[in-house]
C-alpha cells in the first residue's frame, strides 16, 4: 500500500511518522513545495527578535533525518499540481528541475495548511507574510535593510501581536492596523483590554477599527486619512484554508470554506484524507463546523489519519479551541466559547468574573489573574473560559479545558483537588474560587449584574452602592455610586430600604457579602459581577474602540 502525503509540516509529518510506526512495510512519500519540512512555525516570530537565536532550532527534522529513522521518501520543493481522484494519481512538479511527473497512490493525505489572507489594496505586493522559515529569512533581511525603523503590521491576531512584540524589542516603531475594534477578536472586550493596554505601555501603536486604502513605498494610508510610517509592511490579517487542490479534485468543501472530513478525517473521496489548517473541525459546544488553525489539532488529526489507514477503529474528538498568547510578560488564554460566540450560537449561559491571585497572596510574587467562566444557564455545564495575567494563566486555562472535555459542571470546580503550596497556588485555588462564585450564581443565591448591563440597571431606577473603603472609592469610582463600606452596611439599611440595589467592590467578593446582608434584611440586591476592576476593563475597551 502506498500513501502520498501533500504537505510536510504538523499534520503531514504526524501522519507519516505514525504510519511508519504502525506499518514497517508501507510505502510513504511526502511532497512539500517549500524548502523545509517539520519546522516550528509557531516559533518564527521569536526568531525575528533573537529569543530563538539559532535558525537550526526551528528545523525539527530534515528529509535526510526522516529517511534515516523512518524510511520516509520526503521531497522538498515539489509542488503537487493536480489530483486525479479517479485514476488515483497526482501530478507533481519538481521546482528545481522544472520537470513534471505523475505518482500513483492507494491513500492520499492532504495537509496543505492555510495561506495568509492578503488585503485587496493597492501596494499590497510590498507586504511580507510569515508562514515558513523562508518567510522569516525574508523578514529578517527586510528589517535589516529598512530605510526607516518603523513597521506596520496589518492584523491584530496571534501572529500580528507576537510579531509586534518581537519587532518592538528590536527597537522599531510598531503600529498594528486592525480592522476590528479590538485585537485578538476571539476574546471578549473586558478580558483583552489589559493586553491592549500593555502593548500601548510598551510603545506599540494600536490603530483599531481602521481600514487600509493604499500601501505606498514608505507608508500605509488609512481610510481616515491617517498615514502610518512603514519602512516594512507585514500582512498578518489571518489565514484562509489552502484548498485549491481539493476544489479542483471535486472534493466536498464545508460551510466554513474548510475541507469537509468525517470522524476519521476522510474526505468525500474514501481514499483521500485531510488534516490541519485547511480542514474544518466539528465544534464540541455548538455542534457547528469551525476553523481552528492550531498545531496541536493538526498533529492529533494527522496521527489519527495514520491509524485509520492502518485499519484501527478511531474517531476524532470534537474541538473546543484552546489558545494562549503572551506579550511583554502578560498572557491571555481562552478555551471553549466566548460570550459573543455563545450569543451568536444561541447557547443560554451565565458568566462570572473573578480576579484571584496566581498563588497565595502572602507569598512574594503573587500576580492577579482576571478570569471569566461561562456555564450553561440550565445545566451548569462549563462552556468556556478566558483569563489574562502575568502568571498562572496557562495552568488555569488548561484545567478548565480539561473540565470542558470531561463534561464537568460549574459546581464541580469547587471539589477539584489541585496541587497546593504557597508558591504555586492557594488553598482555595482560582479554579476552586470560580466554582464557589459559579455555584452562588447558578443556584440563585447571588443575583449578579454584568459590567455591560449596569447602565440599563441604573436607568431603570437601581441604586449603586460602592462597598469598598473610603480610600478605594476616592482612588476611582463609578459615577453616581454611594460609598458605604461593607463593614458599615448594616448601619445604613434604613437609607436603602425600598430600593433595588446593585452593590460592587473591587473584584466581587465583598460585593457578594454585601448582597447577602441586604437580601437578609429584605432588600432586593444584586452584585456587580467581577466588581470595579471588570467594569473598568470593559469601559476602557469601549473607549478605545471608539477612538477615545
Amino acid at each position: 500500500m502506498k500513501t502520498i502525503i501533500i504537505g510536510g509540516v504538523a499534520a503531514g509529518m504526524s501522519a507519516a511518522t505514525r504510519l511508519r510506526r504502525l506499518d514497517e512495510q508501507a510505502e510513504i512519500t511526502v511532497y512539500e513545495m517549500g524548502e523545509h519540512v517539520s519546522y516550528a512555525n509557531c516559533g518564527l516570530p521569536y526568531f525575528v527578535s533573537g529569543v530563538i537565536d539559532q535558525r537550526d532550532d526551528l528545523l525539527l527534522q530534515t528529509p535526510k533525518s526522516l529517511n534515516s529513522r523512518f524510511r520516509l521518501k520526503v521531497k522538498v520543493r515539489h509542488r503537487v499540481l493536480a489530483i486525479d481522484a479517479k485514476a488515483k494519481t497526482v501530478s507533481v512538479q519538481n521546482l528545481d528541475m522544472q520537470e513534471i511527473f505523475e505518482d500513483a497512490y492507494d491513500n492520499l493525505v492532504l495537509a496543505t495548511g492555510a495561506k495568509p489572507r492578503m488585503p485587496d489594496v493597492a501596494g499590497i505586493e510590498r507586504a511580507l507574510s510569515l508562514r515558513d522559515v523562508t518567510d522569516v529569512d525574508s523578514l529578517k533581511n527586510a528589517l535589516a535593510k529598512a530605510p526607516v525603523q518603523t513597521v506596520a503590521i496589518i492584523g491584530g491576531g496571534f501572529v500580528g501581536i507576537e510579531l509586534a512584540e518581537n519587532i518592538r524589542k528590536l527597537g522599531f516603531g510598531v503600529t498594528v492596523v486592525q480592522r476590528d475594534r479590538q485585537i485578538l477578536g476571539g476574546f471578549d472586550l473586558e478580558i483583552i483590554e489589559p493586553m491592549q493596554q500593555r502593548l500601548i505601555d510598551e510603545g506599540i501603536t494600536l490603530s483599531l477599527g481602521a481600514s487600509i486604502v493604499e500601501i505606498t513605498k514608505d507608508e500605509i494610508i488609512l481610510a481616515s486619512g491617517e498615514r502610518v510610517s512603514a519602512g516594512v509592511v507585514i500582512a498578518a490579517a489571518g489565514v484562509t484554508p489552502d484548498n485549491r487542490l481539493a476544489v479542483a479534485a471535486g472534493l466536498k468543501i464545508g460551510e466554513t470554506g474548510g475541507l469537509w472530513v468525517d470522524s476519521q478525517q476522510r474526505t468525500s473521496d474514501p481514499s483521500i484524507f485531510a488534516a490541519g489548517d485547511a480542514v474544518e473541525k466539528h465544534g464540541e459546544l455548538t455542534g457547528d463546523q469551525t476553523l481552528i488553525p492550531l498545531a496541536n489539532l493538526a498533529n492529533r488529526h494527522g496521527r489519527l489519519i495514520a491509524d485509520a489507514i492502518s485499519g484501527l477503529e478511531v474517531s476524532a474528538h470534537n474541538s473546543i479551541g484552546t489558545i494562549i498568547i503572551g506579550a511583554f510578560g502578560l498572557a491571555a488564554g481562552m478555551t471553549g466559547l466566548s460570550e459573543h460566540a455563545a450569543i451568536r450560537a444561541g447557547v443560554p449561559f451565565r458568566a462570572i468574573h473573578l480576579h484571584p491571585s496566581s498563588h497565595a497572596g502572602y507569598y512574594p510574587g503573587a500576580k492577579r489573574i482576571s478570569l471569566k467562566v461561562l456555564f450553561h444557564s440550565e445545566s451548569g455545564a462549563i462552556l468556556g473560559a478566558q483569563a489574562v495575567g502575568e502568571d498562572g494563566v496557562d495552568k488555569r486555562i488548561d484545567v478548565l479545558a480539561t473540565a470542558i472535555f470531561a463534561g464537568l459542571k460549574i459546581d464541580d470546580l469547587m471539589d477539584l483537588e489541585l496541587a497546593y503550596a504557597p508558591q504555586f497556588g492557594s488553598a482555595k485555588d482560582a479554579i476552586n474560587q470560580a466554582g464557589y462564585v459559579g455555584n452562588n450564581v447558578f443556584t440563585g443565591r447571588t443575583p449578579t449584574v454584568q459590567w455591560h448591563e449596569l447602565d440599563k440597571s441604573l436607568a431603570s431606577g437601581a441604586v449603586l452602592v460602592d462597598v469598598r473603603t473610603d480610600s478605594e472609592h476616592a482612588d476611582g469610582h463609578i459615577e453616581g455610586s454611594l460609598n458605604i463600606p461593607v463593614d458599615q452596611l448594616r448601619e445604613s439599611l434604613d437609607s436603602l430600604a425600598g430600593n433595588r440595589v446593585v452593590v460592587h467592590c473591587q473584584v466581587g467578593q465583598r460585593g457578594h457579602t454585601a448582597t447577602q446582608i441586604l437580601r437578609g434584611h429584605g432588600i432586593e440586591a444584586s452584585n456587580l459581577d467581577g466588581g470595579y476592576i471588570t467594569w473598568a476593563f470593559g469601559q476602557g475597551a469601549i473607549r478605545r474602540a471608539k477612538g477615545n
